[in-house]
């Protein structure tokens, strides 16, 4: 069942939403100030605001003239896996819910640049060392590679709880059927 209100949906809603507008309100101010493909530096060469238009998806991942109904696609897709995971999650599972909320936040805005706008995603961030840069990105990579972390140590955390959970039932198990034989081999005599 949806979960539209409730602990979890009191850190969902408001993070998506947050996220969302900050990365339009950033794209569009990169847009609207920054010329094409040409750096300004911010803190030296560090940290530089470089306007690009990315065509296909992270790191410039491209398939050809499809790229952008394909990447559509997908998105839509993760989306729905995202939506799943984010009912199933225990109420008041906070880093759980956050780390959906992110990924879920960053892949609608990027999502609203591929529908709005043929060029491409706009990417504008430009971190690296002189010719070591990485590639150029917006607040939704941010949201996505953050929110994707941080699920990756939650499930990770809950599989180790888990398996915890299975070997303490295995072992008061084990412990139950030695002491019903005990109790039986005592009976017998």
């Amino acid at each position: 069942m949806p979960r539209s209100s409730g602990p979890n949906a009191v850190v969902f809603w408001p993070v998506v939403a947050v996220i969302v507008v900050a990365d339009i309100v950033t794209k569009m101010i990169a847009l609207n100030t920054l010329p094409p493909f040409a750096p300004q530096e911010v803190l030296g060469d560090t940290l530089r605001m470089t306007l690009v238009r990315n065509r296909g998806a992270a790191f410039g991942l491209y398939l050809g003239d499809y790229s952008r109904y394909i990447f559509m696609v997908l998105t839509v897709g993760a989306l729905i896996i995202l939506w799943r995971l984010y009912q199933s999650t225990r109420d008041g599972d906070l880093p759980r819910t956050l780390a959906i909320a992110l990924v879920c936040a960053g892949a609608l805005g990027n999502l609203i640049d591929r529908i709005r706008w043929q060029e491409g995603v706009v990417d504008f961030i430009d971190v690296g060392f002189r010719d070591m840069r990485w590639p150029t990105f917006n607040v939704a990579d941010m949201a996505v590679s953050t929110g994707a972390f941080l699920l990756a140590w939650v499930l990770w955390g809950d599989d180790r709880a888990e398996r915890a959970r299975a070997a303490e039932a295995a072992s008061v198990s084990g412990s139950s059927k030695a002491a019903s034989a005990t109790a039986g081999s005592q009976d017998a005599r």
